[in-house]
């Protein structure tokens, strides 16, 4: 039976539910699977997760027996490792920082193969491109065994750390839009195409909630989920709610999430006076963001950087109407005037036509809230979007099979030659 490490940043984690989804569809047919997580997380809001945690193996915090199997492994390994050491010190553009931290992604490389060495893995899969996927390749070199990565938004497009090594290195690469697949292939030119598959996240379209418009309200109501991080900008959807309120507009914003950010976003509610009209909610539990997209008259991201976020099925989904930035994957969900409305990135005043034009035309938009949920029920259905994912890893874990003795290159060309993945 092929066996799969299957590696986050943060597992199990509510806020990345697709991890999770893969997982049980892997093990569903029949693979084994071996959850990992960079880190050890709290206890999340939701209970689905939890039986998870138990099950996972946890990078950090270290152990020392592990950690001195690990310096035995590196030692014996070393020369295997070492075009990722002088590449960490003297390749790319990375700061000295990112380049001392690669230095110790690597020595967490070899203690993860240390923490796998007796599950007899076939292949390693990363979810995103930040420090995890150097660890996950560190791994697979010590191991002898191929690995992938998915590649979403910010990971790709903002925190792109020594991406060309790793993009060189990998089996295949799974991002999220057709627009990160163009952007990675214009930066990295010598790649071959076929090693960069889109397979785009999706999400239940509950039919119970095929609702036109929600009509008009007293207040209106403005909903955004997300992490409290710089590049989600929630100062600039602050900025907006104060002229909503300068121009005597009656409304209520909560935001959904937590993160470092919060401290900040408190300041600014209490300069610009918006005790009464901004709520910040923390991080909610799924029944309880169910019901915040219940009393949303209007869905909004103001992130400056997205892979196609999930958030925005899940309200499309559920009828309500969204606004988003025209930046990324966003346009392949979001169709400005179709399945919702895209503004200008980095206008306000675009945002805030927008936002008013939704407000004065509730009663008005079942149409489009119909074409919406039916282009998210074709293109961003959960469980077609999840067998596509799957579907990669079952010819390829054989085609391993047949090819025991193979390098993980010889593996990576016998797998592109399989009719799925093309």
């Amino acid at each position: 039976m092929p066996t799969i490490a299957y590696l986050a940043n943060l597992f199990p984690s509510a806020v990345e539910p697709y991890v999770l989804d893969e997982i049980c569809e892997l093990r569903r047919r029949g693979v084994t699977v071996v959850p990992s997580s960079a880190r050890k997380v709290k206890p999340g809001l939701d209970k689905t997760p939890e039986p998870f945690a138990d099950d996972t193996l946890y990078i950090q915090p270290l152990q020392i027996r592990v950690l001195l199997h690990a310096v035995w492994l590196c030692v014996e390994k070393l020369p295997a490792l070492g075009g990722f050491f002088g590449h960490a010190l003297f390749h790319g553009v990375e700061s000295p920082g990112r380049r001392f931290r690669a230095l110790l992604h690597t020595v967490l490389g070899v203690y993860y193969a240390a923490l796998l060495q007796s599950r007899h893995v076939d292949h390693i899969h990363v979810h995103h491109g930040y420090f995890g996927s150097w660890i996950a390749m560190v791994a697979a070199r010590v191991l002898d065994v191929s690995f992938s990565m998915t590649l979403h938004g910010s990971d790709l497009l903002l925190d792109a750390a020594f991406l060309d090594l790793k993009l060189r290195q990998c089996s295949f690469c799974v991002t999220v839009s057709e627009f990160n697949r163009r952007h990675i292939l214009l930066h990295h030119p010598d790649l071959a195409a076929e090693k960069i598959l889109v397979r785009r996240l999706g999400v239940e379209v509950p039919v119970s909630k095929r609702i036109s418009a929600t009509g008009h309200r007293s207040v209106f109501s403005i909903l955004t989920v997300g992490r409290l991080h710089p590049v989600k900008d929630h100062s600039f959807l602050l900025e907006a709610c104060w002229l909503l309120k300068c121009r005597g507009l009656r409304f209520v914003c909560r935001i959904a999430g937590e993160g470092p950010e919060r401290q900040s976003l408190e300041g600014m509610i209490r300069d610009f006076d918006l005790h009464a009209d901004v709520r910040l909610l923390g991080q909610l539990s799924r029944d309880q963001l169910e019901a915040e997209y219940d009393q949303a008259d209007l869905v909004v991201l103001t992130s400056r950087s997205e892979g196609i976020p999930v958030v925005l099925m899940e309200a499309i989904a559920r009828g309500r109407p969204v606004l988003a930035p025209a930046i990324t994957g966003i346009p392949e969900l979001v169709v400005n005037g179709e399945t919702g409305f895209l503004y200008r990135a980095g206008s306000l005043d675009d945002f805030m036509a927008r936002v008013t034009f939704v407000m004065n035309s509730q009663s008005a938009l079942g149409s489009l809230l119909e074409t919406a949920q039916e282009h998210v029920f074709k293109y961003f259905n959960r469980q077609t979007n999840l067998a596509r994912v799957c579907d990669l890893f079952t010819p390829y874990l054989n085609a391993r099979t047949v090819r025991v003795s193979g390098t993980p290159s010889e593996i990576a060309a016998a797998t592109y030659e399989n009719p799925v993945l093309q």
